[in-house]
């Protein structure tokens, strides 16, 4: 169990306010202080200053921060642990974005789940951006994203490594010729993910070493779901980048085709996340060798 003081701290982090920590914690602001003061004085640092009359961490209370945000979230896995020794049920709660949960984890997922009847998976989807917050929260034990994070904050394991393309409808006529280069596509409706998105993310970074940005396009249309943005597709209503994996059949179907362009081959990861220093990290590596083996 964390000690109440850790718990104090904690809340001083998410409202970054000492009054406010003190009304949800339904304490006196002097006894935040004190608690805060107890483990500055115990581990020998100063957790937070103030900056522009505004509340923030040092470099030494953002450490103490991510680890007692890990503690506190591998008690509550504890606590889940230690119940289904009583139940014989466990439970899993993984996330996904997307791209992963719709085309390159279903079949792993549902060999993993014969493998062991006896766990409960709980699977939430939401972008890459969402998923990290929901694993600071404790809300998912571990995530398999697409996009980037901040590889110091989590104990990462690839999945797979997947081909992102430019893709169209078969049929598309281009204006002025078969494109070379990105900035012969400016003129077409570019068909992208929300903000947020791994997907979208990989693209803005690309452009961005062209000189380009998402904006650079004339025309744009933002889509939250990767089947809808493969139908219009289909329906020849623009362009999009996205993984091969997503249109594989539409690929060998004919009905869309790849957008080659000259020094384009871009690669990118997919990758299992946890929070750093868990000490569930060897079960959760056990997980991912499973779902990769299959």
């Amino acid at each position: 169990m964390l000690d109440f003081r850790i718990k104090t701290f904690l809340c001083v982090c998410q409202k970054m306010n000492y009054t406010q920590a003190a009304k949800s914690l339904n304490i006196t602001q002097p006894a935040v202080s004190q608690h805060i003061r107890y483990l500055e004085d115990y581990y020998q640092i100063k957790a937070f200053r103030y900056a522009n009359k505004k509340l923030e961490l040092t470099p030494a209370g953002r450490i103490l921060y991510e680890r007692c945000k890990t503690m506190e979230n591998d008690e509550v896995a504890l606590a889940a642990e230690l119940l289904s020794q009583q139940s014989g049920i466990h439970t899993l709660s993984l996330g996904v974005t997307m791209t992963v949960g719709e085309y390159a984890i279903i079949a792993p997922l549902a060999a993993y789940q014969a493998a062991h009847p006896g766990i409960n998976i709980r699977l939430r989807f939401g972008n890459t951006k969402e998923l990290l917050a929901q694993l600071t929260a404790g809300r998912i034990q571990m995530a398999l994203v697409e996009g980037y994070f901040p590889p110091q904050d989590y104990f990462c394991q690839p999945y797979s490594t997947e081909d992102y393309i430019g893709v169209c409808a078969t049929g598309h006529v281009f204006p002025h010729g078969e494109p070379t280069i990105f900035h012969d596509l400016l003129g077409e409706r570019l068909l992208l993910r929300e903000k947020g998105s791994g997907t979208r993310e990989i693209l803005e970074r690309n452009l961005a070493l062209h000189g380009l940005r998402t904006e650079d396009f004339i025309h744009n249309m933002e889509v939250e779901n990767m089947h809808t943005i493969i139908g219009l597709l289909a329906h020849d209503c623009g362009i999009s980048f996205l993984y091969r994996r997503a249109v594989e059949a539409e690929l060998a179907s004919g009905i869309l085709r790849e957008i080659p362009l000259k020094g384009f081959a871009m690669q990118h990861d997919f990758t299992f996340i946890w929070e750093k220093d868990s000490i569930y990290t060897a079960h959760y590596q056990q997980i991912c060798q499973e779902l990769r083996a299959t």
